[in-house]
Formats: C-alpha cells, structure tokens, sequence
C-alpha cells in the first residue's frame, strides 16, 4: 500500500518528461500548503477532481511555507503533507514546489484547468495566462467556512 501512495508523489521532472499519454485526459491543477489538512480542504479536492481526470496538486515545500505563513509554519513537514495528500482518493499526484508560486509547475504540467478556493479574482490566479493560452479553464470554488489550518492551530493553542 506504501508504494502505491509514495508512487503518486513526483516531482516537475515526470510531467516534462510525459509524452502525449497524460493530455489524452482531462488534467485538474491546484496548489497549496495543505499543512493540517481539514474537511475544507478534502472537499475542496474532491470538487477539483470532479473537474477533469487527473487531480494534480502543488504542494508548498516547507522553505515556501515559512516565507508565506511565518516561522512556526507549517506544523506538518513537506514529506509528511505530501504523503497525506497523496493518500487521498481523487488525489493522482502530488509535487512539491519550491517556489512561492507555482508558476514553474503549471508550465510543466500544462493542465486543462487550473482551479483555486476562496476569494481570488480569475484574472490574478498565478498560472491563469498558461491554461488560457491552451483554452483551457480557470474556477475558483468556494471556501467551506469555519475551517482553515490557520484557524485550527490557533485554536489548539
């Protein structure tokens, strides 16, 4: 079981490498620090996935997370978030990325759809201009409310 989660973790490498195989379906992109995963994040996913065939997440390497969120964070290591992610059902793969965008990786997955959660403007999504270039789509989907790892680690202080 191990294996067939650690499998789905890949880095930038595996979509420069992929030949027309993968972009016979439909790919969903979206990125994050996922760093205490929570019901707003799984069913954030599980709308992603139902967007395409292939969920790909980017994931926040730790050095990203801190620069983003401030030092304390993340609380869960990259492997760790990484493996968790992976682990999820609607989840095909996950890579990290070192960036504090993840404009690099959108460029190497080229995907169909690129989404994100909450209050972003379409015209301001890092990536936007890459899947449009392609007629792919861009959605943002609503945040489920009263949930962020913020919110649950200010809590458990």
């Amino acid at each position: 079981m191990m294996d067939k989660i650690q499998h789905k973790i890949v880095t930038k490498d595996f979509f420069e490498q992929q030949e027309e195989s993968l972009h016979q379906r439909k790919i969903v992109f979206t990125n994050g620090c996922f760093d205490v995963l929570h019901y707003g994040h799984v069913h954030y996913l599980a709308q992603a996935k139902e967007l395409g065939d292939i969920l790909v997440v980017g994931l926040n390497s730790d050095a990203s997370v801190r620069r983003l969120k401030g030092e304390g964070r993340p609380v869960n290591p990259e492997h760790a978030r990484a493996y968790v992610l992976a682990a999820l059902e609607m989840v095909d793969y996950v890579c990290l990325f070192e960036e504090d965008t993840p404009y690099n990786l959108i460029a190497a997955v080229q995907p169909d759809v690129l989404v994100k959660g909450g209050d972003y403007v379409i015209d301001n999504i890092v990536g936007g201009d890459i899947v449009k270039k392609r007629n792919g789509e861009v959605v943002v989907l609503p945040f489920v409310e009263g949930f962020s790892s913020t919110m649950i680690i200010e809590k458990s202080k």
